[in-house]
């Protein structure tokens, strides 16, 4: 028996219609399971809906206050903590990471700045050496591991995605800095004070509103993505295909494979994958960005350093994903291959599947999109669709 589809929940401005619409036909269109979508412009929200269900048996509705663990989409509120530590002067990011964290001295790393870290060109995507199945839980081990890496290329002569390691020395460098771990730092300092419902680290009481994630189906229209990483056993690769392989793999839970929804997976700090909230965090937090650098009265990163921030650092193909990427320091940046709106300076980032969330200060605009299934693929044509039609719906 197919479950119904249920009505779209939430509210949104009578000026945006057309989005509302459009978000009506994704569920009709059997594009999503369960999912939310939220818009602010000038820290105001004039879209918050969600629907579907938050479980692969369609049993339980999605709610208003459901979250979901949104992947990459925790990589930009990671840096975001590093560049508010550097606005505070707490952080130099033209100073070596060993400044703060000595071991990472290792391996030839001695001068290597923060800076090279945020824009993905540190040359430590993966870990060589085989890590233990369970390793991803123990943050000692994991940024032990690190520390000793030596770089898979000269840092800063090339880009390539860290796709799971990129949170662990981020987080590492924040808790060295703060004295407080990444989630830590982040509940406290950021999301606690301008009331952002997103988490990294999370314990049983938030289970009941979490969504379970769904694999990834591939849709019509969906551009083909390279695989992931190099099929065939850890230990037989060598080279890039090792590198690539050991992005996504090594340790084996590090991208969340098999463990995504299970609470030892929720409970632990994987800064750059398993951070959970939904749409309504995640506009709040770029709607901010947008605008002064707070809302609700709390303070989250200065116009002067969002500015910074959003200098492109690098643009070219990804030694890692294999196709064009483009970053500031920490923060996607719009490009042709995948704009984030008409307006150059929008800035953000994507999570697995189609999440997303992005800032664009000249709308003064704030967007985010969660779900619980998403798509295989990168270009995620439904989701261009939404933001044309947000677009659409501003004053000309």
């Amino acid at each position: 028996m197919t479950a119904p589809i249920l009505p779209i929940e939430g509210y949104s401005d009578p000026r945006f219609g057309p989005v509302r619409d459009a978000f009506v036909e994704i569920f009709a269109d059997g594009a999503e399971v369960g999912a939310s979508l939220s818009v602010t412009i000038e820290n105001e929200p004039v879209i918050d809906l969600w629907a579907g269900y938050a479980d692969a048996e369609m049993s339980r509705p999605w709610a208003k206050d459901t979250i979901v663990n949104l992947y990459s989409i925790g990589k930009a509120l990671t840096a975001t903590c590093v560049l508010r530590l550097a606005d505070e002067g707490r952080i130099d990011l033209d100073a070596p990471v060993a400044r703060y964290w000595p071991d990472f001295a290792q391996g030839g790393k001695s001068g290597l700045p923060v800076r090279l870290v945020l824009p993905h060109q540190a040359g430590l995507p993966a870990i060589r050496r085989k890590l233990a199945a369970g390793t991803v839980y123990d943050w000692e081990a994991m940024t032990s591991a690190l520390a000793g890496q030596e770089p898979w290329w000269v840092p800063g002569t090339a880009h390539g995605y860290h796709v799971n390691t990129y949170g662990f020395i981020l987080g590492e460098i924040v808790r060295r800095a703060s004295g407080k771990s990444l989630g830590t730092y982040f509940r406290e300092e950021i999301a606690g004070p301008a009331g952002i419902d997103f988490h990294f680290g999370i314990g049983p009481e938030f289970d009941a509103r979490c969504a379970d994630v769904l694999p990834s189906k591939p849709r019509p229209g969906d551009a083909p993505a390279r695989p992931a990483a190099p099929p065939g056993d850890y230990d037989s690769l060598e080279g890039l295909d090792r590198m690539r392989a050991g992005a996504y793999r090594n340790p084996p839970e590090i991208s969340g494979s098999g463990v995504v929804n299970t609470r030892a997976w929720r409970a632990c700090e994987v800064p750059s994958t398993n951070g959970h909230g939904n749409a309504r965090a995640v506009a709040r937090f770029y709607g901010a960005l947008a605008c002064d650098g707070e809302v609700g009265g709390a303070h989250i990163l200065s116009p002067r350093w969002r500015d910074r921030a959003i200098e492109q650092q690098v643009y070219g193909d990804d030694l890692i994903l294999g196709r064009p990427t483009r970053f500031g320091l920490g923060y996607q940046l719009t490009m042709p291959e995948r704009r984030l709106g008409p307006n150059p300076r929008t800035f953000g980032h994507f999570g697995a599947g189609g999440a997303l969330g992005f800032a664009d200060p000249d709308a003064r605009l704030g967007f985010g999109y969660a779900m619980n299934q998403g798509r295989s693929g990168w270009q995620h044509p439904h989701i261009r669709h939404l933001i044309d039609l947000v677009y659409g719906c501003l004053p000309g």
